[in-house]
Formats: structure tokens, C-alpha cells, sequence
């Protein structure tokens, strides 16, 4: 359809302008607006030239009124300081975006009272579904999101159990890997650094794989080495510090978090102590700084992709109605790069 510069196009368009420019019925703007998959590709072309050439902005609250559905998803990240979750957030969104829906995003500052008044604020703003981070939180937010039939999807960790949907991984194996590697160049004196694994459950599963892959070689990771901090760089180099002031200093240091691997390896430059050759360091996730260090990080490369893929095709036909399996559990990789070596 071609713009005719003899049209006099209005100034607040509305979706019965968009029908008759795109020469469809009122009905199928309105299943375009709604539902797009539901609508013949030859009309979506039509209706998608419309809207451009008249600049019409479906108003979301009559969409909503209309629908019973407000086509937004909501989405709750324990951490927007770092790239973490930037990458995973952007994957997530552009595969909902499909399908018509867009995302809330907030971030609880890893707090469960924050985090748990964002969800009711979300609901009351009539969320379609609930992405959330983790397992640790009350009861009761999933049983307000059942009774009100919000369909919801737990990512980067896996439950157990089997009561809620989640599209991740094991911490606990992904942790156990890291420690076995370590092991295996020879290292049996261990440091962790990692965050409150009382209150993240992420944490807390690392500590455990970690601790688990020891004993299973009658080793053990001692608490005074282990040392729990809020996540970011500087608390790693504080950390850090900690663990190489011991008398008997470790020989490898676990990292819960990529941050603190990068607060640790910056920390040993100021200390004049040598990564690989005076203690091995490895961290969690592969963000973009681990392979642009010098030695490059030794990590575990978190699945965010495929996360991102499930998650927003779990969501999705759960709002189309259709009962679906929860989404298979992921793997984990772990990077071998320069900052690990053999014990002296």
C-alpha cells in the first residue's frame, strides 16, 4: 500500500482508520493488535503499513479492556549493575516480541521483601506472566499467582521437587565441574567466595556442588574459607585479601560470580601474587570481560540463550491456553582459559 500525498492523515489515528487505509475489517486490526499469529500473513503486511504511515498507538489500556490481557510480561532480575542479566533480558524480550507481548523489567537488589512487593505491584497492574530469578522467596507469592492464574517460569536454577516450572540449570552440579577440574590439576586446598548462600538459593547450591565434589575425594573446604559477600568487584578484592592472609592459604579460589573472580584477579596484581602460578582462580557465568583478561578467566558458562528460548516459549503457550511440559534442564560448560594451573 502506497502513502497518497492527496490523503489527509489523522491526527489521532484510531484502529477503525487503521482498517480502512489497510482495507481489512475493524475485526482484524483488532486480532492483529491482540493475537498476531492468529492473523494471514498478506494482512499483517497490510496492517503493518497502516500503522506506520498513520503513526497509530493502540492504547493499552483499552486493549487490555478489550482483551481481558495487557500483552506485558513481567520480568524481576536480582541485579542490573553488571551484564549478567542484560544479554539473557534482551534474548528473552525479542522472542516474546513475536508474539505481541513486551516486558516489565525490576530489580530487587537481591532483596525478598523488594522483590515480593514487585510481584503484587505487577499483578495489580495486570502482568500476563511472571519471569522471576531463583527459588527463595514465600509460598504465598505462588499461591497468589495460581489462584489468579498467572503463569510463571523460574530461571537459572532448577527445582528438585518438581512444584514449580523452571527453564535452568543445576548450581550444584555446575559448581561440582569447577571443583572436579580444580582437583584434577592437583589442587586440594580450597578457597570460595561467593554470595549470602542463607538467602540465594543460587549460592547456596554452588557452595553445596563445591563441598560435595570435595568430600567425594575425602577433601573438605573449611568455613573460614569461605567467605560470603554482596555480589560486585570489590567485594571479590576484599575477599580476596581475606583468603590469601591465612596461614595456610589456599591454592585455588572458587568464585561464586564472575565479579568476584574479576575483584580477586585484580586484587593479586596490587598484592604482587601471581595468577596461575600462586593461586588458581575461576569464576561463575563467562561475562564479557572473562576471555579479555590477561591471564583469561577459567569459568563456567551459564546457558543464557537456551534459558531465554524455553522461558519465553514456556510463557507463551501457557497464555495460549495449552498445558506444557516444564522446560528440560540445562548444562553448563566450563571454560578452560589461563587463570588455573597445577599447585606449586
Amino acid at each position: 500500500m502506497k502513502e497518497n500525498n492527496n490523503d489527509v492523515l489523522p491526527n489521532n489515528p484510531t484502529l477503525d482508520d487503521v482498517a480502512r487505509y489497510a482495507k481489512v475489517s475493524s475485526a482484524t486490526v483488532s486480532r492483529f493488535i491482540n493475537n498476531p499469529a492468529v492473523v494471514s500473513e498478506r494482512s499483517k503486511i497490510k496492517i503493518e503499513e497502516a500503522i506506520r504511515i498513520l503513526n497509530y498507538v493502540p492504547h493499552a489500556a483499552a486493549r487490555a479492556l478489550a482483551s481481558n490481557k495487557s500483552r506485558m510480561i513481567g520480568v524481576i532480575v536480582p541485579s542490573l549493575e553488571d551484564a549478567l542479566f542484560g544479554g539473557f533480558l534482551e534474548r528473552f524480550q525479542n522472542m516474546i516480541s513475536t508474539e505481541g507481548y513486551t516486558t516489565i523489567v525490576a530489580s530487587s537488589s537481591f532483596d525478598k521483601n523488594k522483590e515480593h512487593a514487585q510481584i503484587n505491584e505487577m499483578v495489580s497492574h495486570n502482568v500476563d506472566a511472571l519471569l522471576l530469578v531463583g527459588l527463595s522467596r514465600d509460598n504465598s507469592i505462588y499461591s497468589l499467582l495460581n489462584k489468579k492464574n498467572i503463569p510463571y517460569v523460574i530461571t537459572w536454577v532448577v527445582d528438585d521437587r518438581g512444584e514449580h516450572p523452571c527453564a535452568g540449570f543445576s548450581n550444584e552440579v555446575a559448581a561440582a565441574k569447577i571443583a572436579d577440574y580444580l582437583m584434577d590439576l592437583g589442587h586440594t586446598k580450597f578457597g570460595m567466595i561467593l554470595g549470602d548462600s542463607k538467602s540465594n538459593d543460587r549460592a547456596y547450591g554452588r557452595l553445596l556442588g563445591v563441598r560435595h565434589a570435595l568430600s567425594r575425594r575425602q577433601l573438605s573446604l573449611p568455613d573460614e574459607l569461605i567467605i560470603e559477600r554482596p555480589l560486585g568487584v570489590e567485594y571479590g578484592q576484599e575477599a580476596f585479601r581475606i583468603l590469601m592472609s591465612r596461614s595456610d592459604r589456599p591454592t585455588a579460589i572458587i568464585c561464586g560470580s564472575d565479579p568476584f573472580a574479576y575483584g580477586a584477579f585484580f586484587e593479586s596484581k596490587m598484592l604482587g601474587i601471581s595468577i596461575p602460578e600462586d593461586v588458581s582462580i575461576t569464576g561463575f557465568d563467562d561475562t564479557w570481560l572473562a576471555r579479555h583478561l590477561t591471564p583469561p578467566l577459567t569459568t563456567l558458562r551459564t546457558p543464557q540463550p537456551q534459558m531465554a528460548k524455553l522461558a519465553a516459549q514456556y510463557l507463551v503457550s501457557r497464555l495460549r491456553g495449552n498445558e506444557v511440559e516444564p522446560p528440560p534442564i540445562l548444562d553448563v560448560e566450563l571454560i578452560v582459559r589461563g587463570t588455573c594451573a597445577s599447585p606449586s
